[in-house]
């Protein structure tokens, strides 16, 4: 499969996570977000965020069964990751990506901010909404698309899909219940999961 939204000139202008954790910082500091909804809960969001993903670049630790599978990719790939600064998914996975991708030099990470490039967004909707982060495995020499991985590790997306769709159930007390779930579980299941998705593409 191939995208007709990723191209080459795209990929020039992704950020890398280093810059991309930058530009997050920067405009939180000038009380804005990443796609300019500046109110004031998608600052709190995003506050919220740059703690929780530095937190997890401190402390996440990957598990031997998946550094095996990553290490085992010789083709040159990118991992271009569809994604925002006010999205907590985002916060609590990305790091991860970052440190699994780094264990292979065949693998190149990038990053897209998702309401700059609906048009690439809308190509890998999650039963019809643009939910993020989204990992979009890619071909480095043919741009063909391997595969995509994301919002979030589906042990917690329909759980978490369902109370949100639950017009009795409080959409706070998902969020935090989301996020005590991240904390509790340290990445093993996004770990896992993807190490899943990985083998698919071998």
């Amino acid at each position: 499969m191939k995208s007709t939204n990723i191209t080459s000139d795209l990929l020039d202008k992704a950020y890398d996570y280093e810059t991309y954790n930058q530009l997050i910082n920067e405009l939180f500091g000038e009380n804005r977000t990443t796609n300019d909804d500046n109110s004031e809960s998608q600052l709190n969001y995003t506050k919220l965020n740059i703690q929780r993903a530095s937190r997890w670049e401190k402390r996440a630790k990957l598990n031997d069964d998946l550094k095996e599978v990553v290490k085992k990719i010789n083709n040159d790939q990118i991992w271009l990751v569809i994604t925002e600064g006010w999205c907590g998914d985002a916060a609590q996975i990305l790091p991860f990506i970052n440190k699994i991708s780094e264990l292979n030099e065949k693998v190149e990470l990038k990053l897209v901010l998702r309401d700059q490039h609906l048009d690439v967004m809308d190509e890998f909707l999650t039963d019809g909404s643009r939910s993020i982060p989204k990992v979009v495995v890619l071909n480095k020499e043919t741009l063909d698309v391997l595969g995509s991985w994301g919002p979030r590790p589906k042990a917690i997306h329909d759980d978490y899909v369902q109370k949100r769709r639950d017009a009795d159930y409080d959409n706070k007390k998902a969020a935090e219940e989301l996020h005590l779930w991240y904390a509790r579980d340290k990445g093993k299941t996004t770990q896992d999961e993807f190490k899943i998705f990985l083998e698919t593409l071998n």
